[in-house]
């Protein structure tokens, strides 16, 4: 554990430095962000703020895990106790997260921004399969565990699990991409989730998880250094599907997924704040459900302001994983 923070508070340090240099180099090559128009009119602010800041994250936790991990990696180690899953996933969601931003700021021809929704969805599975496709043959060797609370036996779920995973996997990266909508909003709240399951993968002695764990946590806290309100860069979805999708990944290597809608309960309840809005709005032929969606933006419609949001959704994402490390105890 002592090293794991160690590595944490190095990999905060370098990304620190490296944070002003980026959003000079964002500026330069005018990586702006486009702002809603049918979002709150306070954001309007922010039009033309870096985004793609989520590469400060995600190229410095993998640098550092690399680094960490390079001896295991020459001595060909089993994969099953390494960082080489959930890394690869996080990459892989960055790339497509990327690709989205980058056609977010450029247009195509015809007007549409970013990815096509249902185009984004088939790769975001197709990540997920892979990713789960390696946990269940060569992590579980064919077997589909889950712990549940009170329960003192793994249980085998069989081949249930791979859909199961998929879902998880896919839709923690939409949850934490849907989540990145206020100045330090996501990062504060991966961080959080991170640091959570760096102590549950501590308990279960999956010592390389707990590293990867904290390296994360300290890449986040460098983002967030350049994120506070007013940000100075966002993250994008090059860093927040990339966050969800690799905590869905440590989630599972601890097969302590059950939990993962409690320590995850932020990122949760926006995503299904979001989903309702869309299914209500159909339903009822144009009426809503709330003010506006996700969920923080109907909060700044009644009333509370950003920084109010964003350190209550903290409040409660601290609250939430520990209730969550506490689950996974009994």
């Amino acid at each position: 554990m002592s090293f794991a923070l160690a590595v944490g508070g190095v990999t905060f340090l370098m990304a620190v430095i490296w944070g002003s240099p980026l959003v000079e180099l964002m500026r330069r090559f005018k990586l702006g962000a486009q702002i809603r128009i049918d979002g709150p009119n306070t954001h309007m602010t922010k039009m033309g703020t870096p985004t793609m800041g989520g590469v400060l994250i995600i190229g410095w936790t993998l640098i550092i895990s690399i680094l960490v991990n390079i001896v295991q990696i020459v001595q060909d180690l089993e994969i099953a106790e390494s960082a080489i899953i959930p890394l690869g996933v996080m990459v892989a969601y960055a790339i497509l997260g990327g690709i989205d931003d980058y056609l977010g700021i450029h247009p195509r021809p015809h007007g549409e921004k970013g990815m096509r929704a249902r185009v984004k969805i088939w790769f975001q599975l197709g990540i997920a399969l892979a990713a789960t496709a390696v946990l269940y043959w060569l992590v579980n060797d064919g077997h589909g565990w889950v712990a549940v609370p009170t329960v003192p036996l793994l249980l085998d779920i069989g081949i249930l699990y791979i859909p199961i995973a998929v879902i998880i996997i896919a839709g923690t990266a939409n949850a934490v991409n849907i989540t990145d909508g206020l100045d330090g909003l996501a990062g504060i709240i991966a961080a959080t989730a991170f640091a959570a399951y760096g102590i549950i993968a501590l308990l279960r002695d999956q010592q390389f998880l707990v590293i990867f764990c904290f390296i994360t946590v300290g890449a986040c806290f460098a983002f967030l250094w350049f994120n506070a309100h007013p940000a100075q860069m966002f993250m994008g979805d090059v860093g927040s599907q990339a966050l969800g999708g690799a905590l869905g990944v440590v989630a599972l290597m601890t097969n302590q997924w059950l939990i993962l809608p409690v320590i995850a309960i932020v990122p949760l309840a926006t995503l299904l704040s979001s989903t309702l809005q869309v299914l209500y709005f159909k339903a009822t032929s144009g009426k809503r459900l709330f003010k506006m969606a996700p969920l923080h933006h109907h909060f700044e419609a009644i009333g509370w302001s950003e920084t109010q949001i964003v350190q209550r959704w903290w409040l409660i994402g601290m609250l939430s994983a520990m209730i969550g490390i506490a689950l996974a105890q009994v």
